[in-house]
């Protein structure tokens, strides 16, 4: 435990940061879940919908710093890839 008071907030805001980080990246796994479930059960349309919300979530994670923005963008890149494959097989 720190004994300095600046180390003592320190300790509090890296707290509270991390808790932050935590809930947006379980959100961002959630979501990315969910559409790789849709994208094995090959349903397009439900794919491209929730393709909408992964992209947004994982542009604002990048913009944001949660995630390293080309972390963001190569997810992104990757399933809407996937999600484009099974829209034009069906």
């Amino acid at each position: 435990m720190p004994h300095v008071t600046s180390a003592k907030k320190r300790l509090r805001q890296n707290k509270k940061r991390r808790m932050q980080n935590r809930a947006v990246k379980s959100d961002l796994r959630t979501h990315v879940k969910k559409l790789l479930k849709s994208i094995k059960e090959k349903n397009a349309a439900s794919a491209t919908e929730i393709l909408k919300t992964v992209a947004s979530k994982l542009d604002k994670a990048g913009s944001r710093r949660y995630l390293h923005p080309n972390t963001a963008a190569r997810y992104k890149g990757r399933l809407t890839k996937r999600v484009l494959a099974i829209a034009s097989a069906s």
